[in-house]
């Protein structure tokens, strides 16, 4: 890899993810790299001015947070097809990113990209639209929004608790109505975030494919679905037009979805590139560490017997 010019993220408003940005900073242009340093939080988005003030490719970028800084980076550089190398750095749960340890001695890092020695991972990313109009000839409303975890469906009102019905086709072919608080449209790397909450189905991230999960849906008939990665799915709310619904994007307010429209929800054409430190790497360690699954009470390898 070469790293003429990288950008670093940092978390928005925390000390340790802005002194570690500096310092990586300060190295790479020791390096001869040109570097460009900004905030990522709900409040702060670098990513426009990265993009739209860069005079050559961008090589990689260094993102330092927890999850939700990672899931912003791919939403707005997956397009790109930039490299991002996620390190938790003032994060809370650190699902996606590297863990500190393999990051610390950052000179030692850039050396290893340099040298190419690291892997990378892709993950499926879901592209989501408006339309309105006829189903034969839909307009496209607005523009197109990215995710990483999951497409969110859901109702808002301040003045009650909220719940819906949402219809669902696929491919052409209405399959349910949901009645309940919502609907979730999840990658594979989303299944172990809001989708598994909803008990939706857990995806090795090595997969394609699309989990559609009903939130608290008020029929015990009412299932998760795993579709083909080729799938097209819209969703729209039925009835009672004073609820304000609303299409979410990782957690984000993608837009609203007004009375006549609906979302369109498939597999975007770009794919997410994490950058992967660790030698040994395993989701399924992964899952026993961070969400404490109940393959922590194994406490031995296949080739190590406990005693």
């Amino acid at each position: 890899m070469q790293l003429k010019q990288v950008i670093i993220i940092h978390k928005a408003r925390n000390r340790d993810s802005e002194v570690w940005a500096e310092k990586c900073a300060r190295q790479l242009e020791q390096l001869h790299c040109r570097v460009l340093v900004g905030p990522s939080g709900p409040k702060d988005n670098p990513y426009p001015v990265f993009l739209a003030s860069i005079t050559q490719p961008i090589d990689l970028a260094v993102v330092l947070g927890g999850d939700g800084t990672a899931l912003a980076a791919a939403r707005h550089l997956a397009a790109e097809g930039i490299p991002i190398l996620a390190v938790n750095v003032g994060g809370t749960l650190g699902f996606l990113t590297e863990p500190f340890e393999v990051f610390q001695d950052t000179e030692q890092v850039w050396e290893r990209l340099i040298g190419d020695r690291y892997a990378v991972q892709t993950r499926m990313m879901l592209q989501a639209n408006i339309l309105e109009g006829s189903r034969t000839h839909p307009q496209i409303v607005g523009d197109s929004v990215l995710c990483l975890n999951e497409i969110c469906i859901k109702p808002a009102s301040v003045d009650r608790m909220p719940t819906t019905v949402i219809e669902m086709e696929v491919d052409g072919e209405v399959v349910d109505q949901y009645h309940g608080d919502g609907l979730i449209v999840a990658t594979p790397t989303g299944s172990t975030c809001y989708n598994a909450s909803a008990n939706g189905p857990i995806i090795h991230p090595g997969m394609q494919a699309i989990a559609v999960t009903p939130i608290c849906p008020l029929s015990l008939s009412s299932r998760p679905i795993i579709l083909p990665p080729g799938s097209v799915v819209h969703a729209w709310p039925l009835g009672d037009y004073e609820l304000n619904t609303k299409l979410w994007t990782d957690g984000v307010i993608g837009t609203q979805i007004w009375p006549g429209q609906r979302a369109e929800v498939q597999m975007a054409q770009c794919h997410a590139k994490f950058i992967i430190l660790r030698e040994k790497y395993s989701f399924y360690q992964t899952l026993r560490e961070k969400l404490q699954w109940a393959g922590t009470r194994v406490l031995h390898s296949n080739n190590h017997h406990a005693t």
